[in-house]
């Protein structure tokens, strides 16, 4: 425990054989649940976890999960709705073997199938939400997260400073020597994007998974539809955002080059999670600024693209004047360039709006 408040730490892994006993051998000992989820793995991961649990000798403590009680009065249909699409939402999730034992704080989950790094982070939470943890931290099974600094990850939560910790490599002063340099920009542009689509302004290093989240958000978010491949974090970022959940980042320690094997392909994972990112700032329009509170930057942002979808004929037709017949049509040309300056316009403030929204939103 962490000032009286559960600790949980969920690591997703898949063939991480080489690394896994030396990430669940160096993790605190306020960590008072350690659940390893088995994404498939081919090779001898879960073997080597068994083994840990077998071999292991601190006990767990005390943690039962999560009784469902339907209520039979008056005002409990809303609570027992709640229940009803908690259960619903079960088939989502891939289903399971656990490995559990007494004597260890260890417990593993394996996938009956593959399902990608989303997928393993979505059962992970499952599993401690359904236990009422009260912190849930996120390591990688590959060994690059400092175990020595989970606990400046947790305890923002535990203290009630922000409902989400995430770490910041960018923060250190060597992060653009010591990240391998397509990764830093890489993660740079994604995070550039990131910020749009989910409304944090000032967040960073977006593709980390060192993070801790709050009971709470756990309760109140839709774990089941996470992302199910490594746009997993941002999508997660999103769907806190539309709930009003506070965010902080903690500086953490870039860490390569100590026998880890990345199997993510940047040049796939960027385009991929660009599209992802593209739905997701839109749902989180729609959602946020429109449904639940409407608020005028939702009507700054479509005349903005409106505006600029409008002037894509006038442009069209403006160039094909020019190089097809060589003339230049000055009445096309007044009205591309006014509907492009009204389009970047609205968008300029569109943004200044999103920012000083969402900016209590980052404590």
């Amino acid at each position: 425990m962490l000032q009286a408040k559960t600790i949980a730490v969920i690591v997703p892994c898949f063939n991480e054989q080489d690394q896994i006993v030396k990430v669940l051998s160096t993790m605190p000992d306020f960590v008072d649940l350690i659940v390893v989820i088995n994404d498939k793995s081919t090779d001898a991961t879960a073997e080597r976890v068994r083994e840990f649990i077998r071999l292991d000798t601190r006990p767990a403590a005390r943690i039962e999960k999560r009784a469902r009680t339907y209520g039979a009065g008056l005002y409990d249909h809303a609570n027992n709705l709640a229940i009803e699409c908690e259960k619903a939402a079960e088939s989502f999730f891939i289903p399971v073997e656990m490995t559990r034992a007494d004597n260890s704080r260890v417990v593993l989950l394996s996938h009956t199938r593959n399902g990608g790094k989303g997928a393993g982070v979505a059962s992970g939470f499952k599993f401690t939400r359904d236990h009422d943890i009260d912190c849930t931290a996120i390591m990688d099974g590959d060994g690059q997260m400092n175990p020595a600094e989970l606990e400046s990850i947790c305890l923002p939560i535990v203290t009630g400073k922000a409902d989400y910790v995430k770490g910041n490599r960018f923060k250190h002063r060597m992060a653009s020597r010591a990240i391998p340099k397509i990764r830093f920009y890489g993660n740079a542009t994604l995070s550039i994007l990131t910020k749009v689509a989910t409304g944090y302004w000032r967040v960073a290093d977006t593709q980390t998974g060192y993070a801790a989240i709050s009971l709470e958000c756990l309760d109140n978010i839709e774990i089941h539809r996470l992302y199910g491949s490594y746009g997993v974090y941002n999508d997660l970022l999103q769907k806190l955002n539309i709930a009003n959940f506070t965010i902080t980042e903690v500086p953490i320690t870039p860490v390569y080059n100590i026998g880890e094997k990345s199997k993510m392909k940047i040049m796939k994972v960027i385009p991929r999670i660009s599209r992802l990112l593209v739905c997701l700032f839109f749902e989180r329009l729609f959602k946020k600024y429109l449904y639940t509170s409407f608020h005028p930057l939702f009507l700054l942002y479509m005349m903005s693209f409106v505006t600029f979808l409008v002037s894509l004929p006038f442009v069209i037709r403006f160039l094909y004047a020019y190089f097809a017949l060589d003339q230049i049509w000055f009445a096309h040309m007044i009205v591309f360039i006014n509907l492009l300056l009204f389009s970047f316009q609205s968008l300029i403030f569109a943004m200044w709006f999103d920012i000083n929204d969402n900016d209590r939103l980052y404590v």
